[in-house]
């Protein structure tokens, strides 16, 4: 059996290694410190956030449709969704007498119906852009139309968020590289998988000799060993909180998809009580300009993921959803109109959901601007009545207890809450 640990073995280890970053001058006080974890079990002071972006621009439109306004059913004449009619499985699913969910979101309809459900609708950013480059650039700054702020909107929350927690894992992203959310003077990993974190499982008992052999690689320069030693000590703690195969809790599945196992190990992280306090999730393929569909076409599988994925965590975390916020949003809406290639064009409003025990769910919130051709935005799109950092705001003040708004979104002085969120405080 090999027991030698090769410089091959290093290069090929490396490459399993999640993907983080520090700000290139990051001051010590921002550094971890392990020392301050609070103990195992230890209730968190404030909920722990899951910002789901669904990138590529998200018909918002047929999602939650609004089936109670004739103009959805003017304007999409082959791709609006059925109203909502009972025992029929095809046509939306009954919200409000208003609002209906796409049939493809049903397993998100006893979420609903638990109260722990919300949508806001005619919601997203008041920059114009119909790029989905920079609106979801303003979007994850938090700064609509500048960009002369370098850092995420998770990542500012987490800099002047009142804790002292050290924990290597605080701030979580999934995927190959950090959501820009969480760019900042915070240190935030970015990992595919848990088992690739693990190494692989290829170099178990020999952590201690991969450990001296980074350790002396970066010795000459100081800041890159304190970066080694964040990398190391993620690992190890990772490998003693969640050894062994994850069984989702009461009958949760998730879907077998990249989503599906992102959200599956954001639960099994969260479970582990190893200092999770933000976690970004993406979800792609939202740019619907031809095919979309109703029931078949590009978007329903995508709700239908998005659905599954989310029920199953909710249903998997169980009463740890009373300390647990979901998120979800998107860079910007679909036009309003259906067009010739039976989908949707670059858009402007939107909706935005959130998930939880702390929030006041099973209901759509915001004001509806109507879809009539002198309601509509320019050139003929959902108008916005909510700045999606009002929503993003009321979570950062009453769910993350963080008072400091004016420095998560510098220069938003229109913060209205909604009433979303519970404040947990009391």
């Amino acid at each position: 059996m090999k027991t030698t640990f090769t410089r091959r073995d290093f290069l090929k280890s490396t490459l399993a290694l999640p993907a983080w970053t520090l700000a290139p001058e990051t001051p010590r006080e921002f550094l971890p410190r392990f020392a301050v974890l609070a103990p195992k079990g230890q209730a968190p002071r404030a909920n722990i956030l899951v910002c789901i972006f669904l990138r590529g621009g998200m018909d918002g439109l047929n999602a939650v449709i609004p089936h109670g306004d004739s103009d959805y059913y003017r304007l999409r004449p082959t791709l609006a969704v059925p109203e909502p009619m009972a025992g029929n499985d095809q046509a939306g699913i009954e919200l409000d007498g208003f609002f209906g969910m796409h049939p493809s979101l049903r397993p998100l309809k006893d979420v609903w119906d638990d109260k722990g459900l919300a949508f806001i609708h005619a919601t997203g950013s008041p920059d114009p852009t119909h790029s989905h480059f920079d609106a979801m650039d303003y979007m994850e700054r938090g700064t609509p139309g500048d960009k002369q702020v370098g850092t995420g909107w998770l990542a500012r929350h987490l800099q002047f968020a009142a804790t002292e927690n050290g924990s290597p894992f605080r701030a979580i992203g999934f995927g190959a590289l950090l959501p820009s959310s969480l760019r900042g003077p915070i240190p935030a990993i970015a990992l595919q998988s848990i088992a690739d974190f693990h190494l692989g499982g290829q170099y178990k008992g020999r952590i201690e000799q991969f450990q001296t052999a980074i350790s002396s690689m970066y010795s000459a320069d100081e800041t890159l060993n304190l970066r080694a030693d964040f990398t190391l000590d993620a690992v190890q703690l990772l490998q003693k909180a969640v050894a062994g195969e994850y069984r989702p809790a009461n009958g949760a599945s998730y879907p077998e998809s990249e989503f599906g196992e992102s959200l599956k190990q954001v639960a099994q992280l969260i479970k582990a009580e190893i200092g999770v306090e933000v976690a970004a999730v993406d979800l792609g393929g939202w740019d619907t300009h031809v095919n979309q569909g109703v029931l078949e076409g590009e978007m329903p599988p995508l709700l239908a993921d998005l659905g599954a994925s989310l029920a199953a965590f909710y249903h998997d975390l169980g009463d740890g959803m009373k300390n647990v916020t979901v998120v979800g949003m998107s860079e910007f809406g679909r036009r309003a109109a259906e067009n010739g290639g039976k989908g949707t064009d670059h858009g402007h409003g939107n909706m935005m959901l959130t998930m939880g025990k702390s929030i006041h769910g099973g209901k759509v919130y915001g004001q509806w601007p109507g879809l009539a051709p002198d309601q509509l935005a320019a050139p003929g799109d959902l108008a916005i009545t909510t700045d999606f950092r009002s929503v993003l705001g009321e979570l950062v003040s009453k769910h993350l207890q963080n008072p400091l708004l004016d420095q998560v979104f510098p220069n938003f002085t229109n913060y209205q809450p909604l009433g979303i969120a519970k404040d947990i405080s009391t």
